[in-house]
């Protein structure tokens, strides 16, 4: 049976790649919903842009529901500046018709889980976890249910992407991390340690471009846009495709290793905010928490998204 999922986000480009990547392997995934927050630009077009990919995939009977707006404590922050102005800066989309849902984001979410059996249901942040936080904090009795929670933010070895302490997902809602990390429901992590392996080379690109379809050009539009940015921060041969590392461990496990640690969340300090203290070598007491990924199968992760991608 496939694995029944909500795509929480902020698209985002790779954001994008992610949700067609999960609407292009029903064998292994069903999309029960995708619910939009604030984070790599604002909701309004978080909520629009997840509606825009849903029928580029072809798939507008997608149900897409609107989140939270700010974070739960802080000002929002922000990427327009990696994604630009609309947060799908790269190819010319039409605006969406299909509908957003009437009920608010956190809502679905706590009648999803409620509606189904325990451990049958995962959920999937590609953003800052806002939507999720706020749905344990006011329906504690769901964290139970949740199967697991795949997400993709923080780091270890790589450290900040936002600021020298912080990845751009956690920086932006600490205090709803800090909720979701300490929850007690069971969390894999896909962090830039992971994510900036996953790199669209040229090659790669234009194996999505080749592909000769909607999706393929305008994925490989999208990375036209979105590396500029990594090559001249990072100096890297392109840019890392963050988020679909998620929806692929759903599909393809194996492509990923890591080990189970420790994972706290700074909510104190400003110079650290939203640092991700992940106790790698285990040289505190505390109890394990998350599935912390430190490397990637890239070939095989690639490999995996342009023959997805050919399907839609």
């Amino acid at each position: 049976m496939p694995r029944k999922i909500i795509i929480d986000t902020d698209p985002g480009q790779d954001d994008a790649v992610a949700i067609l990547l999960a609407l292009a392997s029903p064998e292994e995934i069903e999309v029960l919903g995708i619910t939009a927050v604030a984070g790599n630009v604002p909701l309004d077009l978080t909520a629009k842009n997840a509606r825009i990919v849903c029928e580029l995939a072809g798939k507008p009977d997608t149900r897409v529901f609107a989140g939270c707006d700010r974070p739960l404590g802080r000002a929002l922050v922000t990427a327009e500046h990696v994604h630009g102005k609309t947060g799908l800066n790269g190819p010319k989309l039409p605006d969406p018709k299909m509908p957003l849902q009437d009920q608010h984001a956190v809502d679905f979410i706590i009648d999803t889980l409620r509606d189904h059996d325990e451990g049958t249901v995962t959920l999937c942040p590609l953003g800052p976890l806002t939507n999720i936080a706020a749905a344990f904090k006011r329906a504690p009795d769901i964290v139970e249910k949740v199967q697991e929670i795949v997400l993709m933010g923080g780091a270890y070895f790589e450290v900040g992407n936002i600021t020298p302490a912080a990845e751009f997902n956690i920086y932006v809602d600490p205090q709803a991390a800090e909720i979701v990390f300490k929850s007690g429901a069971p969390i894999v992590v896909m962090p830039l340690d992971v994510t900036h392996r996953a790199l669209v080379t040229p090659e790669r690109n234009e194996a999505f471009r080749a592909l000769g379809t909607k999706v393929g050009i305008a994925v490989a539009e999208m990375t036209d846009f979105f590396e500029r940015f990594d090559k001249e921060k990072y100096g890297s041969d392109g840019a890392p495709l963050h988020d679909p590392c998620v929806t692929a461990y759903l599909i393809r496990p194996d492509l990923f290793s890591g080990r189970r640690i420790n994972v706290e969340i700074e909510t104190q300090s400003e110079l650290t905010m939203g640092m991700t203290v992940a106790d790698w070598w285990g040289v505190t007491k505390r109890p394990k928490n998350a599935l912390f990924m430190g490397d990637i199968d890239a070939q095989g992760f690639f490999d995996l998204l342009t023959e997805r991608l050919a399907r839609l």
